[in-house]
């Protein structure tokens, strides 16, 4: 009998992802749905999904012991305001958000797998299966960053690293060597979406992961509507971390970024 993964999927494609390269290695994968993030679509991806609000950790937990899953990893994006913005946590939840010093991502996160290890369930790094959209150091695209969108790389990811450190955030976009739009909870699409109604075009994105980052959640990704949303708002280049940050669709993504000129580094 083939190994039963549990995967907790939020939104985007990164789950879709996962579950492409599993099946691929023969694995059963048990996914946990969130009901207020994941794409439906994820039903034509996997025999078995189960459905649960975002506050239900306890249902979660009885899914994945009831199912035999010993091994699961996180993979999709679940906005942290949610928490605080409607959802109804059950007993589980409720106990754990008690128990936290703080309620920021890796605290809410890490309180999470803590829970799962003390079940049973180890939480596997969430790019286990897609090592290969890890990008190299390096300029990814045809472009290269001209000497402005350099000093304004060098600049925002000092800062970002900062603010990543405060586990704030991790992405924030620069002009001039001015920081003009700094994430918190609403995520990099709002941060760039921001940044061009401030600047009306021509700034850069910088997205950083964590100084100590944990590879098993939080970990900074890019896709197709990210480059979609810089050529819309008016940004011209985008810095990132190589090896730890997931680029989603990755050859259809630098495609449509030499499409629009934005150029993409990786940085060490």
């Amino acid at each position: 009998m083939a190994e039963r993964i549990g995967l907790i999927a939020g939104n985007g494609r990164f789950p879709l992802l996962v579950l492409e390269e599993a099946r691929k290695q023969g694995l059963d994968v048990v996914v946990a749905a969130i009901q207020e993030e994941t794409f439906s679509e994820i039903e034509h991806y996997a025999a078995e999904v189960h459905w649960m609000s975002i506050g239900q950790l306890g249902r979660l937990v009885d899914t994945f012991k009831q199912a035999r899953v010993r091994r699961a990893l996180m993979a999709g994006q679940v906005k942290h305001a949610r928490i605080f913005s409607g959802a109804l946590p059950d007993w589980r939840m409720v106990k754990l958000l008690k128990s936290l010093k703080q309620k920021n991502t890796d605290a809410l996160l890490g309180g999470v797998a803590r829970v799962l290890a003390e079940e049973g369930i180890e939480l596997l790094d969430s790019t286990a299966f897609l090592k290969h959209l890890l990008p190299e150091a390096g300029v990814l695209t045809r472009r290269k960053p001209d000497a402005a969108e350099q000093a304004d790389f060098e600049y925002g990811r000092s800062v970002a690293r900062q603010i990543a450190g405060l586990d704030l955030g991790q992405a924030l976009a620069v002009k001039d060597r001015a920081v003009v739009a700094i994430e918190a909870m609403e995520g990099t699409d709002a941060v760039i979406q921001r940044a061009g109604e401030l600047t009306r075009g021509g700034f850069v994105v910088v997205k950083v992961s964590k100084p100590n980052q944990d590879m098993r959640f939080d970990v900074p990704v890019i896709g197709v509507p990210t480059i979609e949303g810089m050529h819309r708002f008016g940004g011209t280049a985008l810095a990132i971390d190589a090896g730890k940050t997931l680029l989603i669709d990755r050859d259809p993504l630098l495609h449509l970024a030499d499409q629009y000129e934005i150029a993409i580094q990786a940085f060490e």
